[in-house]
């Protein structure tokens, strides 16, 4: 997550980690998706060598991380063309395409996903207009899960920002209070949003992602992990 604590690289052979330092007490690991880059948070105080032998320690769990990361299917990026294979909300649809002498617009069926576009429109223009949209939708329904839980975090967010992001599904500033979400969130069933927004928001009460944060999740939403663990299953798509 995007926060504004100090960090470095520590390179264990061909193995690059990210070490930031938090006011935590205990050592933290992660292995993000989808490149199944390495993440550690380290306690402020402690010394490089520990946290090195740390990481030296985990370098099995890691690899297995990465592995199954590499092992997921990948789509390749959409062409927008008829017929094609798209996803809202976890629901698969067939494109669609009319053209029509009218202002582009896109329309959801039961197993359609319908783009109205002027005769003659380029690929390009196709992919321009439905990316949009669905940067809309994804806007539209994390501005509801947004209201949802700043009001049960009885916190306050600044600005969302919807954007294209190859790291990860969200961040946080808590100190300029903006949350930015990937627009792939739109592709994916809902109950992962509702989890990615609650998992930032959380971090305008608990910074880290220490055992503060994981009992505030626990207390909010108590199949998290399960929903974490969905969304990071499942093939990235991109438009």
């Amino acid at each position: 997550m995007t926060l504004a604590f100090p960090s470095h690289q520590l390179v264990i052979g061909s193995l690059s980690v990210e070490v930031t330092v938090k006011p935590i007490k205990h050592l933290h690991l992660s292995v993000v998706p989808p490149h199944g880059s390495v993440r550690i948070s380290a306690p402020e105080g402690m010394s490089p060598d520990h946290v090195r032998a740390y990481a030296i320690g985990k370098l099995g769990w890691i690899r297995k991380q990465q592995s199954r990361l590499e092992g997921q299917q990948r789509e390749s990026p959409r062409q927008v063309v008829e017929r094609e294979s798209h996803h809202l909300w976890g629901r698969r649809l067939l494109l669609q395409i009319k053209e029509v002498e009218a202002p582009p617009r896109v329309e959801v069926h039961p197993r359609r996903l319908v783009l109205l576009v002027r005769p003659g429109s380029p690929s390009e223009k196709r992919q321009s207009i439905l990316a949009s949209w669905y940067r809309d939708q994804l806007r539209k329904e994390a501005a509801i899960l947004i209201d949802k839980w700043e009001q049960q975090l009885n916190v306050q967010a600044n600005r969302l920002f919807v954007q294209a992001m190859t790291r990860q599904w969200g961040s946080c500033n808590p100190k300029s209070r903006n949350i930015r979400l990937n627009t792939q969130l739109a592709q994916k069933p809902m109950v992962c949003l509702d989890y990615v927004v609650l998992h930032e928001l959380a971090h305008l009460r608990v910074a880290s992602h220490g055992e503060e944060f994981i009992t505030l999740l626990d207390s909010h939403l108590p199949d998290w992990e399960e929903r974490r663990r969905v969304l990071n299953s499942l093939p990235l798509i991109s438009v």
